[in-house]
């Protein structure tokens, strides 16, 4: 499990106010950067936040943990997915209270619609109602994948709730780090923990991102550039909402002589995007626009949730906002 790493940020804009410090401690600001305002203070942030309210210190420590996620209507995801990863980080946090959070209230509102009631709240709910019960340290962990749009919520969320408990730290994403500067690669840790099958000539897999139009969809190139470095040559990453997109590969792997290709979602639960867009019979679904193509096509609906060694790598996240919350 890697250690915490302290708030801190690393920019070619400020470089001459940062400085290079051991592994453990990242980055920190230069100390001849004399009271530094809030707001480089807080451009600086990077890994996981942390906040400690001296104001109400003498509180006693009552914890929690809220497991961000987006969310899904396909009931058998949220149990196999989002439900066995905050189960997982129940288990390595035993004295503390852990609640699953969804961030998507179109979600919530088609759980009700459909299921007639609905286990989960918002982030905003949950965290009021934490407070209601005396909880005052809180560790947020999120079930993104990248730190997107959606990880954007979340940090906003924590610098709203911040100062309305004794502590709270939020999480990294599933992927974070990507190597830099003496810093772990997630992204070599996920590419290398997928189910991938092995290589087979004429074979190429296509790995469905979500993609996003904040401009982290450029972790995309550095999965693929991860998957390069691993020799798996065979594996590309495409995106339904970003890029790059399966026009982007499907004509070059049709040059390079590919018959089969076996499509995976590379997306916390295998929903919508996958069982649809991905694996559905329309004309319009990948599976079907490459079998026009004159591919093979195979599909394997299962999300990064239903994989063992994804959600260790989540309990490695909580992990390490919780050690950031008690120390």
């Amino acid at each position: 499990m890697k250690s915490w790493k302290k708030l801190l940020a690393v920019s070619a804009a400020c470089s001459s106010l940062l400085v290079s410090a051991p592994a453990d401690a990242a980055y920190q600001l230069n100390d001849e950067v004399a009271n530094p305002p809030a707001a480089l203070q807080m451009a600086t942030q990077i890994g996981v936040l942390s906040y400690k309210n001296d104001a109400l210190d003498s509180y006693t420590d009552k914890d929690a943990i809220v497991v961000l996620s987006f969310g899904t209507t396909f009931k058998d995801q949220r149990a196999k997915s989002i439900d066995a990863t905050a189960q997982a980080i129940a288990t390595a946090h035993p004295n503390a209270k852990v609640v699953t959070a969804f961030t998507s209230h179109i979600v919530l509102k088609h759980i009700m619609e459909n299921e007639g009631k609905c286990d989960y709240m918002t982030p905003e709910q949950t965290l009021d109602q934490l407070k209601r019960e005396g909880y005052t340290r809180i560790a947020l962990v999120s079930l993104d994948v990248i730190p997107g749009m959606e990880y954007k919520y979340d940090v906003a969320l924590f610098h709203q709730y911040k100062t309305e408990f004794k502590a709270m730290t939020l999480a990294t994403p599933l992927m974070y780090w990507q190597g830099q500067e003496d810093q772990p690669d997630d992204v070599a840790e996920v590419m290398g923990a997928l189910h991938l099958p092995a290589y087979k000539k004429g074979t190429a897999i296509l790995l469905m991102a979500h993609g996003t139009p904040d401009p982290s969809n450029a972790y995309y190139s550095v999965m693929q550039a991860k998957l390069k470095q691993m020799k798996r040559n065979d594996v590309h990453i495409y995106t339904v909402e970003g890029w790059p997109r399966l026009e982007d590969w499907a004509g070059k792997l049709k040059m390079h002589k590919v018959e089969r290709i076996i499509l995976i979602p590379l997306m916390m639960v295998a929903g919508d995007h996958a069982t649809n867009d991905m694996a559905g019979d329309e004309d319009d679904s990948h599976k079907v626009i490459l079998q026009k193509m004159g591919f093979k096509v195979e599909t394997r609906l299962q999300g990064l949730g239903e994989n063992k060694k994804i959600r260790n790598i989540f309990v490695e996240r909580a992990d390490e906002a919780w050690d950031a919350l008690v120390r």
